[in-house]
């Protein structure tokens, strides 16, 4: 990818890059479609804060981290997809499952193609690893949070949330088993879980902003944390989560806001709960407890036993 982004656009063609929207639409319409997409290629953001009690100084340093991680990223993302809107003309590219591995193809041949398309399943394998690591995290916090029942957060003698995983998994591949078997093409169908999942993912995205503007009208700012100038940042942030929220259709709007609905009764019911799940809970960690020392459902973390 990085040779495709640096190398690649010396195979660039100018005139195939001169019809920038051919559909015809107008240009917020249009560039509201695609925003789903960029904001799929960067969803897992947040997940670097993830390892934040194992990391020195984590208030400067993962802030920094990923602000860097994401610039890079930006950098390559736009070459590589200008190298690749350069080289293939517009009427093949808009009928190509693989871009990337058709414009090493048309650059250096066809071994080279093969050898994106190899990348490409290497680097699926190695995310689809690390979103199932990850997807274990989100329902364990809820439960440290008292918002999910406490198994959610028992974790296992290797300090895995196996519970919280298994669950997320079967859920998530229940869902792509029932849109599966709609009958869509594999276009239709990978446009419709890369907009659900991008709306399940800026909704959080949207509240955390709005967060930081008031947390900054009551000046709390953790000791030693990192802080922008002004309220820009959470200000675009908001309107680009609202952007990206009216891109993604009114299909996955509609599954996305269902989802959200059936977590209701749930929460008003562990929000009933909640006094009464906290206390045993905190007294079995205080006594040595294995299965919820570190799944407090009072949003305080344990300590670490390091």
């Amino acid at each position: 990818f990085f040779a495709i982004a640096t190398l690649g656009l010396l195979w660039v063609r100018p005139h195939n890059l001169a019809a920038f929207n051919p559909s015809g639409k107008p240009l917020f319409e249009a560039s509201a479609a695609v925003a789903p997409l960029i904001m799929f290629a960067y969803l897992g953001l947040e997940s670097a804060t993830v390892p934040a009690g194992d990391v020195r100084d984590a208030q400067r340093t993962i802030p920094r981290a990923t602000l860097l991680g994401i610039s890079a990223a930006a950098l390559l993302y736009v070459l590589g997809t200008v190298t690749v809107m350069g080289v293939i003309p517009r009427e093949q590219l808009a009928h190509s499952s693989s871009p990337f591995a058709d414009a090493s193809s048309a650059m250096w041949g066809h071994w080279a193609g093969g050898l994106i398309a190899v990348g490409a399943l290497i680097s699926s394998l190695g995310a689809l690893n690390g979103w199932t690591l990850l997807m274990g995290q989100v329902p364990m916090a809820a439960a440290q949070d008292g918002l999910l029942p406490i198994w959610f957060g028992r974790r296992s003698e290797r300090g895995v949330p196996a519970i919280a995983i298994l669950i997320s998994a079967s859920l998530a591949t229940a869902l792509l088993l029932v849109e599966a078997s709609g009958g869509s093409g594999f276009v239709a169908f990978y446009n419709f879980i890369v907009n659900l999942a991008t709306m399940a993912a800026v909704i959080p995205y949207a509240f955390c902003a709005l967060a930081g503007v008031m947390l900054r009208r009551t000046d709390v700012v953790p000791t030693g944390g990192t802080r922008s100038p002004f309220k820009l940042v959470e200000i675009v942030a908001f309107a680009f989560a609202i952007w990206t929220i009216y891109g993604c259709g009114a299909e996955a709007v509609l599954y996305g806001l269902l989802l959200l609905l059936l977590g209701i009764p749930l929460y008003v019911w562990m929000r009933s709960r909640g006094a009464e799940l906290r206390a045993p809970i905190a007294r079995q960690a205080q006594h040595g407890g294995t299965d919820f020392a570190q799944a407090l459902p009072t949003g305080i973390p344990a300590p670490n036993p390091r």
